[in-house]
């Protein structure tokens, strides 16, 4: 559930803090007075694009957060596996800062990116505009829709065929690269054997390069490194002054003063285990420069080497491990080629058995969707005839499409709200309204289906007034039962539903115009409504059929 809002410098919105409820949510207020800011802030912290123009004038920043309670412990579950760390209490709140320069997000405290919020949004709110009107009349959608609602049922079909389909596509590419004439596949067979017994004559071994390199580097800085270990061994041991004779000196000193005083016992010890520790110093030093020496065929043969194992890598792979798999690959290659008559029967073969396999997947997963189909079709129908298609017809219609990772369906959402007249495919028919209409049915649909249990439906009234707007509303408070519903709405019916009202006002400050969220009272609400239902003055008229609208929707029970 959304349990608040947070906007600060964006748009009209100096900082307004909105806290939801549960059940059914409405948003009002007059054309222009900032109803699309709190959607685009919604939208801008779960991850959508956004613009610095989007900033309040004359603000360094802009911020959108959202404190979302997950009750459900799959929910919680599954954002954990999105990165999620702390969600056992379940609060999750996300913030977007927006700058002229940049956008961070935050989810819980942790730095998330644009495409992962909106993935973890996706388990949260179902959010709706009057461009999903579009989206529902696009074909591919219409499939989605069908394979969301047999979902419990087709999960497994349909991640099989997935599996099945990415395997059949990788068999046939292989058996496509294999698919050249005589001529050219002596060519890459030539080719072939060049590159391998070029990489099989280096013999190259794993790691052998950062060896290699590292004797190299050494043998390079020779006279560097005898240069330093002159100073060390100077002061160590060899100069006129040197750490040896003074910590010797220091001891000396120690001990004729530990005849007098037993407490210095343990600065003597020290002291002691000080000297051999330099003494031990010393030789180390002394044995790496006896052992020191530059061989300059050695370093020839080590350039020669480095020289050879990077030029494979410019060819054949970053690391000695790229050039050796690499290797492995050409080799199978070449068997390949040249006993292609085998291999290419035997791949074509594979390529059918995995063909195959997907088509008996797909069959199946059609067989589901068909089924799954005659149910959504009556749901479908029952829905809209909630919503005020007095006659209507609903049909989902199969037809054969090349197969792919989805199957071979192909489905129209067809519809005839008008008696008489034929059926026809969905995109052909619908006007703005219907459409909306038509969303609204499928979502309360499809909620039964999901885990989500907020959405947002902005203008889900667009086109429709009079008794049909009276049975959207009733459709609203009916889905609000089972779920949170935020709605910004224009219509009186629809706002008299609300268990929470808000208006959205402009108003004056400092010269500047800004926008106001309010939270209404059941009287404040009444006095909306009234404005709603007239032409912007308050007539004790419109007063009395805004109570009346109220009362009204109080005896709706869809419990």
């Amino acid at each position: 559930m959304l349990v608040n809002l947070h906007v600060k410098n964006l748009a009209l919105i100096e900082e307004e803090n909105i806290d939801f409820e549960e059940g059914l949510n409405i948003l009002t207020g007059e054309t222009g007075a900032g109803k699309s800011i709190i959607l685009g802030s919604i939208n801008a912290a779960l991850g959508a694009k956004t613009s610095p123009d989007f900033i309040r004038t004359g603000c360094d920043y802009g911020l959108a957060e959202v404190t979302f309670y997950v009750e459900d412990e799959k929910t919680r579950q599954e954002l954990k596996e999105l990165g999620i760390l702390d969600i056992d209490e379940g609060e999750l709140v996300i913030s977007r800062k927006i700058s002229p320069s940049r956008s961070t997000i935050k989810v819980n405290g942790q730095s998330f990116t644009s495409s992962q919020t909106r993935q973890l949004a996706n388990l949260l709110i179902n959010i709706h505009g009057q461009r999903d009107n579009q989206i529902l009349i696009d074909e591919n959608k219409q499939l989605e829709t069908v394979d969301e609602y047999i979902k419990n049922e087709a999960a497994v079909v349909l991640s099989d065929l997935k599996s099945a389909y990415k395997e059949f596509k990788e068999a046939n590419q292989a058996l496509e690269a294999l698919n050249i004439n005589e001529e050219e596949r002596n060519r890459q067979t030539s080719f072939l054997e060049f590159e391998i017994n070029e990489i099989s004559a280096a013999n190259l071994s794993p790691n052998e390069d950062s060896d290699l390199e590292n004797e190299y580097t050494k043998m390079r800085n020779y006279q560097k490194i005898v240069s330093e270990l002159a100073l060390v061994s100077e002061n160590l041991y060899d100069g006129e002054t040197n750490v040896s004779d003074m910590i010797s000196d220091i001891l000396r000193h120690t001990n004729k003063a530990l005849e007098y005083d037993e407490g210095l016992e343990d600065l003597s010890n020290t002291l002691s285990s000080i000297e051999d520790l330099i003494s031990d110093v010393a030789h180390q030093v002394s044995n790496y420069m006896d052992d020191l020496e530059f061989d300059e065929e050695r370093f020839n043969e080590l350039e020669e080497r480095l020289d050879l194992i990077n030029n494979l890598k410019m060819k054949y792979g970053k690391t000695i491990e790229d050039i050796l798999e690499n290797l492995d690959k050409k080799q199978a290659l070449l068997e390949e080629y040249l006993d292609f008559d085998n291999v290419y029967s035997k791949k074509k073969k594979e390529v059918t058995a995995k063909e195959e396999e997907c088509k008996k997947l797909a069959a199946k997963l059609s067989d589901l969707r068909k089924a799954g189909a005659k149910k959504l079709e009556a749901a479908f129908v029952k829905a809209l005839k909630e919503l005020n298609f007095l006659d209507v017809k609903f049909e989902i219609d199969f037809s054969e499409s090349p197969l792919s990772a989805k199957g071979v369906d192909k489905i129209t959402f067809m519809i005839n709200t008008n008696p008489g007249e034929e059926i026809k495919p969905l995109s052909k028919v619908a006007s703005g309204g219907e459409l909306s209409r038509i969303m609204l049915a499928l979502k309360s649909i499809m909620a039964s289906k999901n885990d989500q249990t907020s959405y947002i439906f902005d203008e889900i009234d667009a086109g429709i007034s009079g008794k049909t707007a009276s049975m959207v509303a009733a459709k609203l408070l009916s889905l609000s039962n089972s779920n949170q519903i935020i709605c910004i709405t224009h219509l009186p019916q629809i706002a008299a539903m609300a268990s929470k009202h808000f208006i959205i006002e402009k108003a004056l400050s400092n010269n500047r115009t800004i926008s106001n969220i309010k939270a209404l009272s059941e009287e404040e609400s009444i006095k909306e409504l009234a404005r709603l239902l007239g032409d912007g003055e308050m007539t004790k008229a419109t007063l009395t059929n805004a109570k009346e609208l109220k009362s009204r929707s109080k005896n709706l029970n869809f419990s």
